[in-house]
C-alpha cells in the first residue's frame, strides 16, 4: 500500500513538472495566434483550407484558444486542490467538461478531417476528436449519478486525451531530431504517437488500481 502511494505521489511531482514546463511551450504558440492572421505560424501550410473553407479559420482558432484553457482546467482538476476555495474542484472540472465538450473536442473533430499526413493522419486526429469527446461527457454523466470514482478514471482518461496536444509536439521534436524525416511523414506517426501512448499509461494505472 505504502509503494502504491509512493508512485502515485511520484506519477503527480512529474505530471506537475512536466506541465508547467510545456504548458508554458503552449501558451507561447497560441499568443502567435492573437491578433489573428492566417498567414503565420501553422496556418502558413493550411492555406488551401483558409482560401477555400471560410469556416476553417473559425474551427481553428475557437480550438486553439479554448484548448490552453482546456489544458489548464483539466490540470486543476486533475490534481484535486482547493486552494481554499470553496467547491473549486466542482467549478473547474465543469469548465473543463464544458470546454471539451461545446467548444474545444467539436473543432477538434472538424480540424482532423483537414489534418495534414494524408487519410492515416485524419483517422487517427478523427478518433483522437471522437474519443476525447466521449471520454469527457462520460466522465460527466458519471459525475451527475455520484459515481465519483469512475468519474475520476474517466477525467483521467479525458486528460490523456487532452495532454496529445503537448505529448504530439514533444513527440515531434524527438522524431525529427533523431531521423529528419520527411515533414508528412511526421505528420502520420505523430498523429498516433500522440495519444496513444497517453492512453495506455492511463489504462495500465487504472487496472493497477493507482487511479
Amino acid at each position: 500500500m505504502l509503494s502504491a502511494k509512493r508512485n502515485i505521489t511520484f506519477f503527480k511531482i512529474l505530471l506537475i513538472l512536466g506541465f508547467v514546463y510545456f504548458f508554458w511551450l503552449m501558451l507561447k504558440i497560441t499568443l502567435e495566434y492573437i491578433p489573428m492572421n492566417p498567414n503565420i505560424s501553422f496556418l502558413m501550410i493550411k492555406q488551401t483550407e483558409v482560401e477555400h473553407r471560410p469556416e476553417y479559420l473559425y474551427f481553428f482558432y475557437t480550438h486553439v484558444y479554448t484548448s490552453i484553457f482546456v489544458l489548464l482546467s483539466g490540470f486543476l482538476a486533475i490534481i484535486r486542490k482547493g486552494f481554499g476555495l470553496k467547491s473549486f474542484h466542482r467549478n473547474i472540472g465543469k469548465v473543463y467538461i464544458f470546454l471539451i465538450l461545446l467548444l474545444a473536442a467539436p473543432s477538434g473533430l472538424y480540424m482532423g478531417f483537414f489534418a495534414n499526413g494524408g487519410l492515416f493522419s485524419k483517422v487517427s486526429f478523427v478518433m483522437l476528436g471522437f474519443l476525447w469527446w466521449i471520454s469527457t461527457f462520460k466522465a460527466y454523466q458519471l459525475a451527475m449519478q455520484k459515481k465519483f470514482k469512475e468519474h475520476k478514471q474517466w477525467m483521467w482518461r479525458s486528460f490523456a486525451f487532452t495532454l496529445s496536444a503537448i505529448t504530439l509536439r514533444m513527440w515531434k521534436v524527438i522524431i525529427v531530431y533523431l531521423f529528419h524525416p520527411n515533414p508528412m511523414d511526421v505528420y502520420q506517426i505523430i498523429a498516433w504517437l500522440g495519444w496513444i501512448p497517453n492512453i495506455l499509461i492511463i489504462e495500465y494505472l487504472i487496472t493497477k488500481k493507482q487511479i
